[in-house]
This record gives structure tokens, C-alpha cells and sequence, in this order.
């Protein structure tokens, strides 16, 4: 009987870590402030004390769906059904934290199998610990050093690369023109397809260029080993393609459910075009320009002058 409370514990933790995976993969992600974390923590709460109790009785586990070797069917069962949502997951959103979900099930699952021989177990167990730590420090990476709406690197990145420079380089500040306007009259919708719709294009800058959303409705364009005149043409490309773009906006009357094909089809509202224009001012490391703020504010000054010259234009 000394082996029991063993036994129970094993068994408890191969059914409930990859059951409480699979909750976790398939319900919708929280943070930790939201009602739905402290439910989690009472769940947690209630299965430590359901595993002591286990552990402190005489309850069988010689039936078929809980019996070893050495792994228990049902909890075989549950790790497939995570395993499965977790690939799901990770294959929809390509995020670090879900590919690390379903490395570490597998690797968690090798240990449980494994659990009679500790230097198996131990090495498996460590594997899923580093890969869920990796993943986690990716994200935080990319939380802080990349804008989750529009996939370009954040302010943060563009000083860092800033720092790392040498003494040749161009730097355009640009902003949307009008940007409230689409905002108040449209929606806050409609105006992240702007941001996207910019960044995107943006993001295809050539000669070099890098792309950065600096915040709200600037972004900033590096071109590390160029100067503001080998810059300025691949900005004007990508100037005249945002402005050239025609952003389609459905009518107000439009059904917005997109079941409801019968009123889709009856009620069609016209379509409205947008078009979105851009504001840049560029400035190059050099002459009195020496240090990457002063670069900074000579740009900011370069699209301050644009936007009074009448906007959708670059200045230098």
C-alpha cells in the first residue's frame, strides 16, 4: 500500500494536465484580471485537493480504463484529444506559445511513459519546461517590440535598431492624413483597415527600407546605408500606391448578418470607396545631424512641413 498514494498521483496528473490542456487550448484566451483566470484557479484549486484525497484512500485502480502500463487508457484518450486542438491551434494562429503547447504535451506524455526510469522522465519533463520558457520569452519579445494589429515592428524595436546604426542612414516619419476623420465617420473598424492598409504597403518598401508603426497613426520607415535622396524614390512608390488604392466600404443598410442571404442579396447596399493618403518627411544621419534623436526630430519637422504644404506629398 506505500506505492498507492504514488499510484493515485501518476494517474491523477496523466488524466488532468492533458485534460486541463485541452480546456485551455480550446477555450478563448484571458488575462489573468478576467473572471474566467480565477475560475481556473479554483479548478486547479479543487483537483490538488481531489488528488489528496485520492491518494489518502482506498479507491481502486485496477479498473480497465484506469489501469497501467504505464500510462492509463483514459489518460492516452486525453492526451490525444489535446494533442489534436493543440496542432489545431497552432497551425491556425502560428503563435510560439501554441507550437510550445503541443511540444510539450508530447514531450509530457514520452515522461508519463517513461516514468519508471527518472533520467527518461527528468530529461522529457525538463524539454516540455524549456519549451513552454522559450516560447514565453518569445511572445514577451514580440509583445514588446512588435504592434499586434498591423505586424510591423513597435517604436521600441526602431530605437533599438537606431542605436545599432552607424553614421549613413535615412529615416521617414510618415503619417495618414486625416486619420480622425475616418474614425468619427466610419468607425474605429474601418480605421484599423487603414493602419493595415498602410502597413501592409509599407511593409513592401524597397531599397532596403524597414518598416515601423511608431504609434497611433504614425509609422517610420529606416533605410540603413542610404541617404534621404536614394530614399525618397522607393517612399514616393509607395505613396502613390496607397493613394491609388480604393478601399471599399459597405452602406450602412447592409444586413450584418452573413447567414442572412436572402437580405444580402435583396438589400444590397452600394459600395463606397475611400481613398487613403500619406504624409512623409524624411531626413538622412549627417552634417549636423549627428545623433539618432536629432535624425528623429529633423524627419518629424520634414512631415510636420509636408502636411502644411497640403499633405499627400514628402518632404525632405
Amino acid at each position: 500500500m506505500h506505492q498507492f498514494p504514488g499510484k493515485a498521483v501518476y494517474t491523477a496528473a496523466v488524466v488532468l494536465v492533458p485534460l486541463n490542456c485541452l480546456a485551455a487550448v480550446v477555450g478563448p484566451e484571458r488575462g489573468v484580471r478576467y473572471g474566467a483566470a480565477y475560475r481556473w484557479l479554483a479548478i486547479l484549486a479543487a483537483e490538488v485537493v481531489l488528488m489528496f484525497w485520492f491518494s489518502r484512500t482506498s479507491t481502486s485502480f485496477d479498473h480497465w480504463w484506469l489501469r497501467s502500463p504505464p500510462t492509463p487508457l483514459v489518460g492516452r484518450v486525453m492526451f490525444a484529444a489535446a494533442l489534436v486542438a493543440a496542432l489545431w491551434r497552432a497551425y491556425a494562429e502560428r503563435k510560439p506559445m501554441q507550437i510550445a503547447h503541443a511540444g510539450a504535451l508530447v514531450a509530457f506524455f514520452v515522461a508519463a511513459e517513461w516514468a519508471g526510469r527518472p533520467p527518461v522522465f527528468g530529461a522529457f519533463m525538463a524539454a516540455a519546461g524549456t519549451m513552454l520558457l522559450v516560447a514565453l520569452l518569445q511572445e514577451s519579445h514580440q509583445l514588446v517590440f512588435r504592434d499586434e494589429l498591423t505586424g510591423l515592428l513597435g517604436r521600441r524595436a526602431l530605437h533599438e535598431r537606431l542605436r545599432s546604426l552607424g553614421p549613413r542612414y535615412a529615416l521617414a516619419m510618415i503619417d495618414i492624413d486625416h486619420f480622425k476623420q475616418f474614425n468619427d465617420a466610419h468607425g474605429h473598424e474601418i480605421g484599423d483597415q487603414v493602419l493595415k492598409l498602410v502597413a501592409g504597403r509599407l511593409a513592401k518598401v524597397a531599397g532596403g527600407g524597414i518598416a515601423y508603426r511608431y504609434g497611433g497613426e504614425e509609422f517610420s520607415v529606416l533605410f540603413p546605408d542610404r541617404d534621404a535622396a536614394q530614399a525618397r524614390p522607393h517612399l514616393e512608390a509607395v505613396r502613390g500606391a496607397i493613394e491609388q488604392y480604393k478601399m471599399a466600404v459597405r452602406g450602412g443598410d447592409r444586413p450584418k448578418d452573413p447567414d442572412d442571404t436572402v437580405n444580402l442579396r435583396l438589400n444590397r447596399a452600394p459600395l463606397k470607396t475611400l481613398t487613403v493618403t500619406i504624409s512623409i518627411g524624411v531626413a538622412a544621419a549627417g552634417g549636423e545631424l549627428r545623433t539618432a534623436a536629432e535624425v528623429l526630430r529633423a524627419a518629424d519637422k520634414a512631415l510636420y512641413r509636408a502636411k502644411e504644404a497640403g499633405r499627400n506629398r514628402l518632404s525632405m
